[in-house]
């Protein structure tokens, strides 16, 4: 493949969609997403919805793009086939087995865990879902940051155990099922290194696929939290100054300008790169 970036990974709220924003997916970025698929470069929305929630407000959104690739609960893979999206068997199967393992230790410590947070926290909201026996809606981020600190704590205890957190949410998870790794796992399905793969995100449960382990190209939106804007630039990724889709677009753009003006890279990226942001 001649493109120099083969694999995008975009996070979905806060990244690429802005609910009040019209439309919430800035046109200008889907035409530069459908520009790199019509010469072959997948894109991936990899988010900590569920996957009936991201279809909604996809459909909602009236993208004229469609993902080649869904991450859903910052853990499950969904592939596109014609209209429909496909779950990756494999990938899932083992994905539950070894939540399931995992889970089981938590709950027999669930009711300590609750009776922290109810004593702490009487404002948040705790419950199960599918996906996580606890997962925690607090009242402001800085309960949420708190709460975090002391289950990190406990995650230390438990191998593999760790807390997936965006703002105010947060539930348990296996430390190696992440937005990383599942995106590391496409890229190993399609043949693409991290030097073709570019990711972009905002908040806390991004920081696994913002890593230089899965993507050459760092990316992220003005309205990033603090954290992520400094592991970012640490990386010697970039931080736009513009928010949410326009700063993807831009981060996307500033990238590809930079591939274009090295010397020693071969190919032309087929991409106008003068579109405005």
């Amino acid at each position: 493949m001649s493109l120099p970036i083969a694999l995008i990974s975009t996070d979905f709220d806060g990244t690429l969609f802005a609910e009040f924003e019209n439309p919430p997916v800035p046109g200008h970025l889907q035409d530069l997403i459908a520009d790199l698929q019509s010469q072959g470069a997948k894109w991936v929305i990899n988010t900590g919805r569920e996957l009936s929630s991201l279809m909604e407000s996809m459909s909602r959104a009236h993208l004229r793009i469609k993902p080649d690739y869904l991450v859903v609960v910052e853990r499950e893979i969904f592939v596109r086939q014609d209209s429909q999206y496909v779950e990756l068997a494999e990938w899932n199967q083992a994905c539950d087995h070894a939540h399931a393992e995992l889970f089981a230790q938590v709950r027999l410590d669930l009711p300590r865990l609750l009776d922290w947070v109810g004593e702490n926290f009487a404002s948040a909201t705790v419950y199960e879902d599918e996906w996580s026996p606890l997962c925690l809606i607090a009242e402001k981020p800085t309960d949420a940051a708190a709460i975090h600190d002391y289950l990190d704590g406990y995650c230390r205890e438990i191998p593999h155990l760790t807390v997936v957190r965006n703002d105010v949410y947060a539930r348990f998870s296996h430390e190696q099922f992440n937005k990383g790794t599942a995106l590391r796992e496409i890229a190993r399905r399609l043949g693409i290194s991290p030097d073709q793969t570019l990711a972009a995100g905002d908040h806390l449960n991004d920081l696994s696929m913002l890593s230089l382990d899965f993507a050459r190209y760092l990316v992220t939106p003005s309205n990033a939290v603090d954290e992520v804007k400094a592991t970012v630039r640490r990386q010697a990724g970039y931080i736009s100054p513009l928010a949410q889709g326009h700063g993807v677009a831009d981060g996307v753009l500033h990238h590809l300008r930079t591939i274009s003006s090295k010397s020693g890279i071969k190919g032309n990226t087929g991409i106008s790169l003068d579109k405005a942001t």
